[in-house]
């Protein structure tokens, strides 16, 4: 992913932040590391309980060098605003695969974690993927149920001792004209 496309480009009188997407390198680890956190613990606050987000925060050091190392594993694909990590979504492509879709919270719902899926689903296709999936959160599912993904069912997982529920949602991928 090598070429820079742009999101909500500022206009003169929007002021709205130009978002660029890209695909991550080693330095972006650190605010790979603080956009889950936050996206985490303030984010998902509508939808699950302090105990719940603790641990489930709680499953990745706040640590620069782990999300690094988690980059060989997946392909990740960034949003940037200022060359600022706001949003990253983590790609599985062996398996067709959403690892993971996080954006920091005050920038939610503004077409960012929905741009990131459209560049994943691009990758997925010109790997020969006919279709992804994805074990989404509350928050992430209804989004995604939204726009046309199809739920699988609910699954339980436990973080330390607290179990958090999430849904395997699936998306048949087809081609789109540009």
């Amino acid at each position: 992913m090598e070429t820079m496309t742009t999101n909500d480009a500022p206009s003169p009188t929007s002021g709205s932040p130009r978002i660029l997407y890209r695909q991550a390198r080693a330095r972006d680890g650190a605010d790979q590391a603080e956009v889950f956190h936050h996206a985490v613990m303030q984010g998902a606050a509508a939808h699950y309980s302090v105990a719940e987000r603790e641990a489930w925060a709680a499953t990745m050091p706040r640590e620069g060098s782990v999300w690094a190392a988690r980059q060989a594993l997946y392909t990740t694909l960034m949003a940037t605003c200022d060359g600022r990590c706001v949003g990253f979504l983590e790609l599985d492509v062996p398996k067709g695969h959403v690892q993971t879709l996080y954006v920091w919270p005050s920038l939610a719902r503004r077409g960012i974690g929905s741009t990131l899926l459209v560049h994943a689903e691009r990758m997925l296709l010109e790997h020969g993927h006919g279709r992804a999936t994805v074990d989404a959160s509350r928050m992430l599912a209804e989004s995604l149920l939204r726009r046309g993904w199809q739920d699988l069912g609910t699954e339980w997982v436990t973080r330390g001792d607290v179990r958090l529920e999430r849904r395997r949602l699936e998306k048949r991928l087809a081609a789109i004209e540009t």
